[in-house]
């Protein structure tokens, strides 16, 4: 793809270019690669203006910068044609959707697939091999389901959603439109509960329902449980990595991002907008307000106001963690000064 082709693609998401400059500088690019790696017919990106200083060495024959104009004047002293928006990483995002696509089976269902009687298939649905889809479930238009998925019964799932190989998808599951499920990842398996008795435990049977909104994606091996009545429910465009643990009843709003290995007890209640950064715990039934985040590690095990930043086991404010978290690196300085004063 030429430079100039690509400008004309993205459209106006582009603010500033060198081709504004020079519409001679129209390199072909084949590729993309990281700023460090970028080799001649590759556009890689800088995000801000502390890596500017990778403009002078990279052999990249393109870029997408910031809103700098030092640095895009940097950019033209090495002959280097280049792209600029306010949101440099957004971009990038953009073009690479213009050079890979996602591996897509073919639409048409695998010999060894198994659909039951009373499956309902959309239009230009794909199904692979192995793939074991049980009675009562209805499938949208354009869903691709890649091998050895196995679907219970009664799973409703909305149009264009891909479910990755060796997912699994339990009985009454709500998927919505667009949702991305990857491998490994188990949707509505029955929420971990127990009653004590005098002679062990008794099993609660897991009766409700799993619920995602359109647009959710789950990563691999992570695992979103059914309750034992009402619904497990994630809002709309929220992203879950891999190794996530949802305990059953939680209610996660819009939009949020729960990164590697977070563990949700249940009963959770997570607003919208809410950032919780890897190994982050949340205790039973705590809720956390809208736009609130966790640092990583963040034990928590008290509601969160919305907008609130915490860190820290126990969580506390953001703030305060920082202050404790340096006085912790004072503290065998601290004991020898106590030692000393015992002495005197």
């Amino acid at each position: 793809m030429q430079f100039s082709e690509l400008i004309i693609k993205l459209g106006s998401a582009v603010t500033a270019s060198s081709a504004d400059r020079d519409r001679q500088r129209n390199p072909i690019l084949t590729g993309l690669a990281p700023i460090e790696a970028a080799a001649a017919g590759t556009i890689s990106y800088i995000e801000g203006d502390k890596f500017a200083k990778f403009v002078d060495t990279t052999a990249a024959s393109a870029l997408i910068l910031p809103m700098n104009a030092t640095i895009h004047t940097q950019a033209d002293a090495r002959g280097i044609a280049w792209i600029a928006a306010s949101e440099p990483r957004l971009l990038f995002a953009q073009v690479i959707k213009l050079f890979y696509q996602p591996f897509r089976l073919p639409v048409g269902i695998h010999p060894s697939a198994i659909v039951e009687l009373g499956v309902e298939l959309g239009a230009d649905v794909s199904i692979g091999a192995h793939v074991v889809i049980q009675t009562g479930v209805k499938i949208g238009t354009g869903v691709v389901i890649h091998p050895n998925v196995v679907i219970y019964p009664n799973v409703q799932i909305g149009d264009r959603t891909t479910l990755h190989a060796n997912c699994t998808i339990h009985e009454r599951v709500r998927i919505g439109n667009d949702c991305v499920i990857h491998s490994g990842a188990v949707i509505g398996s029955e929420g971990f509960g127990f009653v004590p008795t005098a002679t062990g435990w008794f099993k609660m049977e897991q009766a409700g329902d799993t619920v995602l909104e359109d647009g959710v994606e789950i990563g691999c091996n992570s695992s979103v449980d059914r309750p034992a009545v009402g619904e497990t429910r994630i809002g709309r465009a929220t992203k879950l990595d891999n190794l996530v643990h949802v305990g059953h009843g939680c209610q996660i709003g819009a939009n949020c991002a729960l990164a590697a290995q977070v563990g949700l007890a249940g009963g959770v209640k997570v607003g919208n907008g809410v950032l919780l950064a890897g190994q982050v715990g949340v205790a039973n039934q705590v809720t956390i307000g809208d736009r609130a985040i966790a640092s990583s590690k963040t034990g928590i095990h008290s509601n969160v106001e919305p907008g609130e930043i915490v860190s820290g086991y126990p969580a506390v404010s953001h703030k305060l963690w920082l202050k404790t978290a340096a006085i912790v690196n004072r503290l065998p300085e601290m004991y020898q000064f106590f030692k000393q004063s015992q002495r005197s």
